[in-house]
């Protein structure tokens, strides 16, 4: 029965189904060497290894990875040329900065193609998987898109906030995030005046970011937030507070009187104990079950003793994450194989487990685009929806399109790039599984693991049927062609789609 209590799973319960769950939702799956690994070690290694992951090496990020200079703002010298050509109508000088300024459009949307490419690239790469996948939340949780701001350093700068603060204090990140030149710029704070403040970062802060619509707030507090959010703007490349923007009035946020700024606001915000219940139902969301709808019974209590200990931990996620996944109520059969897979998951977690060889970043960043979730291009500042919007006619026919490439190499009808690699070889998926006195893998033995270690629960009957009358029509014999080929089928079964 589902439990309500923070209560951990018992250690002799954590086995192949248990391990290959944590991988899952942890991260993006796991080889069966690593799903067999994490059940040597236990459940308590197990979630101390992804949680608190900041001493296993990984891939430096260097500031100058990406161009910063692309899309800065004219020098002072520049828009005096820029007035004085207008002023004198020189046509030929105002042509030459019109096509300057498109170049450098240009060169800043084939950064942000490149810039999808590497953070793809890295969710697949890194030993650090939560790091990222965590990342990928706060992508949604706070979403900003690059085809409002037209700045693709500014989102790469972005992105390196989320995964510093990733497992860190969720309190920091909100005091940094009223700082992101890329939200300043998405929600309109970075003109803010105190003659005529913006709303959209007060209201967006509370409503999507913090406290959920509605919830513990009154139109008055966004009027008056706005006020203190006044000033907070950019400069180029770093945050700027413009004083002489700032209003430095009273207000009346939260039935309380001062001379708020923007900080004092945030500040105001993490001490409503809504706050904590939001962000944990949003964390439930993400890596237990996407319940539509609003929650109810041992779902919420379990939230509500969730958000206590992020309460008592004030805002430190690392220890809320880690109760998270030691918990019972993670493991329960009601939250396993309980959500859709984002197109995210889908392709990462397909590539990491079953180690498929990629030539071409960009057929995956298309594929994510048509699947839905077009990372860096979020479709509004509510981020993706997720859950069953993943799932329609056209997006399962990429899904599985998708997945036939990965394990043929063959190039859907449709993608640009390469289908040029040599052949997978996807037998070393078999290698724990013994041989038998003829020196091959036993059928029946292979086709169950396959649907085990791919579907991550207890296959259905007719899914082995189908998996052994298919095997039986191609010969029989264990070889790698015949397991990409039961490999093609498991991955367009619909229990495939849920992780």
């Amino acid at each position: 029965m589902l439990t309500a209590s923070l209560k951990p799973l018992k250690a002799d319960a954590f086995g192949h189904w248990e391990a290959n769950h944590l991988l899952r939702r942890a991260g993006f799956g796991g080889t069966p060497d690593q799903v067999r690994l994490l059940v040597e070690w236990g459940l308590d290694r197990s979630v101390d290894y992804l949680v608190n992951y900041r001493e296993i090496t990984t891939e430096a990020i260097k500031a100058d990875d990406f161009r910063g200079d692309i899309m800065q703002p004219p020098s002072p010298e520049e828009r005096l040329a820029y007035r004085n050509a207008q002023q004198s109508q020189d046509e030929v000088t105002l042509e030459k900065i019109r096509r300057l300024r498109q170049d450098r459009q240009r060169q800043d949307r084939q950064q942000v193609r490149a810039l999808q490419q590497w953070w793809l690239k890295r969710m697949i790469e890194t030993p650090r998987p939560l790091e990222e996948k965590m990342t990928l939340f706060l992508h949604g949780h706070f979403a900003t898109g690059y085809r409002t701001i037209e700045n693709s350093y500014h989102m790469f700068l972005q992105n390196q906030t989320f995964r510093k603060h990733a497992v860190g204090n969720f309190a920091e990140l909100c005091f940094q995030i009223i700082r992101d030149p890329a939200m300043l710029a998405y929600l309109d704070n970075n003109e803010s005046h105190k003659r005529l403040p913006n709303e959209n970062l007060a209201r967006e802060l509370m409503e999507l970011f913090t406290l959920g619509e509605g919830n513990g707030y009154t139109e008055s507090d966004i009027k008056e937030g706005a006020k203190a959010l006044t000033g907070y703007s950019f400069e180029g490349n770093e945050f700027l507070f413009r004083e002489d923007f700032h209003d430095e009035g009273q207000k009346v946020i939260f039935g309380k009187r001062g001379t708020f700024n923007g900080d004092d606001f945030v500040r105001m915000i993490l001490g409503k104990p809504q706050c904590s219940e939001f962000i944990s139902l949003k964390l439930y969301r993400f890596f237990v079950n996407d319940l539509p709808g609003p929650i109810e019974g041992p779902t919420r209590a379990f939230v509500v003793n969730l958000a206590k200990e992020m309460r008592q931990n004030k805002y430190e996620l690392a220890p809320v994450l880690e109760t998270l996944f030691r918990s019972e109520h993670f493991y329960d059969e009601e939250n396993v194989a309980a959500e859709i897979k984002s197109p995210v998951q889908l392709t990462v977690e397909a590539v990491r487990s079953l180690k498929t060889p990629i030539v071409d970043l960009n057929i995956l960043v298309d594929a994510l685009g048509l699947m839905g979730q077009d990372i860096f291009f979020p479709p509004s500042v509510k981020g993706w929806v997720g859950g069953r919007s993943w799932i329609n006619t056209s997006t399962l026919f990429v899904r599985q399109n998708l997945l036939t490439h990965l394990l043929t190499g063959r190039l859907p009808s449709g993608f640009r790039g390469s289908s040029t690699r040599s052949q997978y070889d996807a037998m070393h998926l078999l290698s724990h599984l013994t041989k038998g006195g003829d020196g091959e893998y036993a059928l029946d033995e292979t086709v169950n693991f396959l649907l085990k270690s791919c579907l991550g629960a207890n296959p259905l009957e007719p899914r082995r049927e189908t998996l052994m009358a298919f095997a039986k029509d191609n010969g029989g014999r264990v070889n790698n062609e015949l397991v990409i080929g039961m490999l093609c089928l498991i991955t367009a079964m619909p229990e495939y789609q849920l992780c």
